[in-house]
């Protein structure tokens, strides 16, 4: 009776003891990092970067099984220069940050928008490239709207959590959310949906002759917007990022990548 006891309460202390392991795993980059502990050491340790994509032609987008685009190749180039293997995780683009805090994903590279509201809750690179919102919808129609005020009773599918949604609840446009901006265009395409503000480099790629949504067109630019790549707060691994992105600059790397991509005329001068 005493031995089936004492096993009985080994049993217990173990589980408690998984129990709270989970919990110090789910907390322990954010703990780290709060006590001034280094990300990329910490990233250099485990041996991998884990980086946060959606699928968004010509940045990230599958090639058959693989993922391929400019910020994969970018991405991989600075895994590379810190001495750890990229990997690649498709994530829910309204649930980045939480990722990122939580250490599910050590970066966003996604052709991610730097935004005043973003830098309060991540660290942002230095930019890289330039961008915009723009309104997509059937080619047809596009010459019916000269501006965004024309739009106002347009019904609007538009990426969860993106800059595009944020700039139609400000207006307080009627729209409908989707996963992601590919589910967007899907949507205008078969008329479930008027319209779609995604970012013009996206848009650009997707609506040219012979791509999967070359019957839709793109107008009436938004803003003015520039891309980076996020990290945790606070993250040594900015800092690496930008030294990086700026050697890639005056080696003419980063130009010569975002021709292969045809994206040359957004890179930042």
């Amino acid at each position: 009776m005493k031995r089936e006891r004492k096993r009985i309460l080994l049993l217990a202390l173990t589980a408690i003891l998984l129990i709270a392991g989970c919990g110090k795993n789910q907390e322990s980059v954010s703990l780290e990092l709060a006590q001034g502990e280094s990300d990329l050491a910490y990233i250099q340790s485990k041996g991998t970067l884990v980086a946060g994509i959606t699928d968004f032609a010509p940045m990230d987008y599958r090639d058959g099984e693989e993922w391929t685009g400019f910020d994969v190749e970018l991405a991989e180039a600075f895994a590379e220069r810190i001495g750890v293997v990229l990997e690649l995780k498709e994530i829910d683009w309204d649930n980045k940050t939480s990722l990122l805090e939580k250490g599910e994903i050590d970066c966003i590279w996604n052709g991610m928008t730097m935004t005043p509201v973003l830098m309060e809750s991540i660290s942002c690179s230095q930019p890289y490239l330039s961008n915009a919102q723009v309104v997509v919808m059937h080619e047809e129609e596009l010459k019916q709207y000269q501006s965004i005020e024309e739009c106002q009773h347009l019904l609007f599918a538009v990426e969860a959590g993106s800059t595009g949604e944020d700039l139609l609840k400000e207006k307080k446009y009627r729209y409908t959310t989707r996963a992601t901006q590919k589910e967007a265009l899907q949507d205008v395409l078969d008329k479930k949906a008027d319209a779609t503000v995604i970012d013009i480099i996206m848009a650009a790629h997707n609506t040219s002759a012979g791509e999967e949504y070359d019957k839709l067109g793109l107008a009436i630019p938004l803003n003015d917007e520039k891309i980076c790549v996020g990290f945790r707060k606070d993250s040594d691994l900015t800092q690496e990022a930008d030294a990086f992105i700026q050697a890639a600059y005056e080696d003419g790397s980063l130009k010569k990548l975002a021709e292969k991509y045809g994206i040359e005329n957004a890179v930042l001068e």
